[in-house]
């Protein structure tokens, strides 16, 4: 696995490989979520020794689980994975910014870091309406790393509504 701490401040540029090539795979998790006609949201969870331990996509639809997001089936999976709650040296790559609800099952897990792909303006809580992910109110931080592959992971989203409202005729 890398040498890397999710601390490595190289780890804070969004065209870094390390984040490209992750995004890369919640990206393909988030065109599985597409084809199950799920709203297209991957995730994948790197422990830094361990190497890939989780990767999800949104199956709210498919469960009927308001809370099956694509990020909080990969912390289970992580958590599973670790044998552990604290996914204390993993860092959690989503494709878009997470709700209020994820980011505060990050801070609860202790991810160290998160890195997004494009903001959410509706309900992204680690950078664009909220920022729980840092408040210092709460007993953990993580370092969050926006942007990354944000082009393809917009057009993603883009194209599945735009596909929606095409096939409603609207």
């Amino acid at each position: 696995m890398a040498d890397l701490s999710p601390f490595d401040l190289s780890l804070t540029d969004p065209r870094h490989p390390f984040h490209l090539m992750h995004m890369g795979m919640a990206l393909d998790e988030a065109q599985a979520a597409a084809d199950e006609d799920e709203v297209p949201v991957g995730c994948v969870i790197v422990s830094l020794q361990h190497g890939v331990i989780a990767a999800a996509h949104n199956q709210r639809e498919q469960l009927h689980d308001p809370t099956a997001h694509a990020e909080m089936v990969a912390i289970t999976q992580a958590a599973a994975a670790l044998r552990s709650w604290r996914l204390e040296h993993c860092i959690l790559y989503v494709t878009l910014e997470p709700c209020p609800m994820c980011a505060g099952a990050i801070v609860l897990a202790r991810l160290p870091m998160v890195v997004y792909g494009c903001a959410d303006p509706k309900a992204g809580a680690c950078d664009t309406l909220y920022q729980i992910t840092n408040d210092p109110r709460l007993n953990h931080r993580a370092r969050v790393v926006g942007g990354v592959l944000a082009e393809a992971c917009g057009n993603l989203l883009s194209d599945f509504f735009a596909s929606k409202r095409r096939r409603r005729g609207l």
